[in-house]
């Protein structure tokens, strides 16, 4: 898949294939996540959005399941620790 570069809030490229309907972010953290399902016009509003991470948020991220196909999972301490403690 293609990818374009972006510089918009924490999206640092994006790309798309159309005959899997794929939709692929790369995020500011270098995760990158896919989500299914995604039509051609959404596609389209977003790779020419002037506010392409508010597009994002509101029109992919909420509407969208992603699944995570690069990056590393976070680690590190849980900050829930602190309130209830390790078990």
């Amino acid at each position: 898949m293609d990818m374009k570069s972006i510089n918009s809030g924490r999206l640092r490229a994006i790309g798309y294939d159309g005959s899997n309907r794929m939709l692929q972010v790369q995020l500011d953290d270098g995760s990158t996540l896919q989500y299914g399902g995604v039509g051609e016009d959404t596609w389209r509003r977003f790779s020419s959005s002037g506010a392409a991470w508010s597009f994002y948020r509101d029109n992919i991220e909420e509407e969208f399941t992603a699944k995570r196909v690069s990056g590393k999972a976070p680690t590190g301490k849980n900050p829930l620790d602190d309130l209830f403690g390790k078990l």
